[in-house]
């Protein structure tokens, strides 16, 4: 009898799921760049993103790397805006401005850096204290304040600035450091200086917004001297999407109402752009913003305006830049970001890492896009494979015998429809792995150089994020790890069924939880610690949360509350 009511109870909660899934309540939004690409990528191979995070630190972070061009690290010892040494890493391999001998140790990039130290924390590394080297101290250096700009910046310093790699010339270039250096700051919160940093970094933004008053028409700004500038750049009014993420980070961790004020400012300056303004990789986290702040702070920003921005290539200035779709020779290249017009189409490995640390959260504050995100995600984390070496057909890659240099965790910087070079590389077909690291010293830099370290150092954003299921091509995307300084939640995961027909998943909690469903806003089983059998629809999304059994549950202005803490902010009574 015992037997019999367990198999009742098991058969209860998996079909509960199958009959409240069907009749999903929150109506899914589809985002148009993203219907264009596969339901189902072909060919489909997902590789463990973790385990390639992890493989990236040990083997990058090792002085006695031995082989050709190895190490990639350095210690700089010039001791720019603090009086320590800090870690040099090659923006890409065998670049010859770079390394301990060239330019006196000082040209390396906050981009190849942080990116690394974010990438590794996020998989559980820590960096703080790494046979005995603190890396994530050693990122003060790049907080510019011997030139009284008091930001963080790709640069240590002025001296090295022209040989590349922004500083005070390409905006985004000077804001996106400043946001890595606030997930980084999330991850060490008793770091140091990390405090005192992250107020002036947000007095000078908060500052910069003021003075731009709703206007950010400009090349870059001058946190110097306070003053917006113009150059043969493109003008980036994107810029606010950074200058809002930065200033709200700030909000949430310090509480300073100004900070608030700034970023609703900046977002509000986005919000009333005409036409496309995406210049690099900003744009999603203005769409992440403006789901976030809607459902935290009331306001009533355009997320699928922002969306569709952030995926559609519209872009005018920085012509063609979004999100790819399309099969190139059989090859599932979609939801790769960059440009989508350039040779046909060339997308770079950081942007595609990068977009999903905005992109994937932002399902909890507006579950409405969970199945259009799911899909761009599967995607992305299938064709990103194919930026490195030992995954791409050599017959698709410009340096089909030099895979051995990569250690099997550096990839090629882009996917082209065609080479972008035009005198090598011609008859390679679609899509062509490469890079544009000889073009930057023509004549000098080695072939070698279309490797890409700093794109490869993001890596931990997705081995942080993307899980395998028992379903191959259905992912579990964990909601809240790049969520940073959200609210204090309960796991949350992002499931898409790319498939026509239902699948039948199992899902382990992570205690003894009730499941809530964010998009059909129903609980799906009760008072469970172990793996439970779930079903998803055809071509649909589920987002579980698991939220502590028997708590009361409370609804307040339409959001769901458990424990005091919101879980659904568009909770329907239906």
């Amino acid at each position: 009898m015992k037997y019999i009511l367990k198999l009742f109870l098991l058969f209860t909660i998996s079909s509960q799921f199958t009959v409240i899934s069907g009749q999903a309540q929150v109506k899914q939004v589809q985002i148009a760049r993203v219907k264009e690409m596969a339901n189902l990528p072909q060919p489909l191979n997902i590789i463990d993103w973790k385990k390639m995070a992890l493989r990236f630190d040990s083997t990058v972070y090792d002085f006695k790397a031995k082989g050709a061009y190895w190490p990639l690290i350095w210690m700089d010892s010039t001791r720019k805006n603090f009086d320590q040494p800090v870690l040099g890493m090659y923006t890409a391999i065998g670049d010859v401005r770079q390394g301990p001998g060239n330019n006196k140790g000082m040209f390396h990039e906050a981009l190849a850096n942080m990116g690394a130290v974010l990438g590794a924390s996020l998989v559980g590394v820590d960096k703080s204290n790494q046979q005995g080297l603190n890396y994530v101290a050693m990122l003060k250096n790049y907080f510019n304040r011997d030139t009284g700009w008091d930001i963080m910046m790709n640069n240590t310093a002025p001296e090295v600035a022209l040989l590349g790699g922004g500083y005070g010339r390409d905006w985004w270039y000077d804001v996106y450091p400043n946001v890595l250096f606030y997930a980084i700051y999330e991850k060490y919160p008793a770091e140091p200086d990390f405090d005192l940093l992250a107020k002036k970094i947000a007095e000078k933004f908060f500052k910069a917004d003021s003075i731009l008053n709703g206007n950010y028409h400009y090349s870059y700004f001058d946190y110097g001297a306070m003053l917006p500038k113009t150059n043969t750049i493109c003008l980036q009014p994107d810029a606010a999407a950074g200058h809002a993420y930065v200033l709200y980070a700030a909000y949430k961790k310090f509480g300073d109402p100004r900070y608030l004020k700034g970023a609703i400012s900046a977002m509000k300056a986005l919000n009333a752009e005409k036409i496309n303004p995406t210049y690099e990789l900003l744009m999603p986290f203005g769409a992440y913003l403006a789901a976030r702040m809607n459902a935290e702070e009331g306001t009533g920003f355009d997320v699928p305006k922002m969306l569709d921005w952030t995926f559609s290539g519209t872009a005018v200035c920085r012509e063609g830049w979004g999100f790819l779709a399309g099969s190139w020779n059989g090859i599932d290249i979609s939801g790769t970001v960059g440009s989508t017009v350039d040779h046909g189409g060339y997308s770079f490995l950081m942007n595609t890492f990068d977009a999903a640390w905005p992109l994937v959260p932002l399902v909890k504050y507006q579950p409405a896009y969970a199945t259009a995100i799911g899909k761009w995600m599967l995607n992305a984390v299938n064709a990103s494979r194919l930026f490195y070496p030992q995954y791409m057909p050599l017959e698709h890659q410009t340096l089909p015998g030099f895979a051995e240099v990569t250690k099997g965790v550096i990839a090629y910087e882009g996917l082209a429809k065609a080479s972008t070079f035009e005198d090598r590389y011609l008859d390679l077909k679609a899509p062509v792995a490469q890079g544009d690291g000889p073009k930057w010293v023509p004549g000098k830099n080695p072939e070698i150089s279309q490797f890409s370290v700093y794109g490869s150092g993001h890596v931990g954003i997705f081995g942080s994020m993307v899980r395998k299921t028992n379903v191959e091509g259905i992912l579990q995307l964990d909601l809240n790890v790049t969520d940073f300084f959200a609210a204090p939640g309960f796991p949350s995961w992002l499931f898409y069924n790319p498939y026509p027909i239902a699948k039948k998943l199992s899902f382990k909690p992570t205690g003894k939880v009730d499941i809530y469903n964010l998009v059909t806003q129903k609980v799906i089983a009760r008072n469970v610690s172990k793996a439970i059998q779930f079903t998803i629809p055809a071509l649909t999304s589920a987002i579980l949360l698991e939220i502590p059994s028997g708590k009361k549950r409370t609804v307040k202005n339409n959001q769901l509350q458990v424990a005091g803490r919101v879980i659904d902010y568009h909770y329907s009574r239906k």
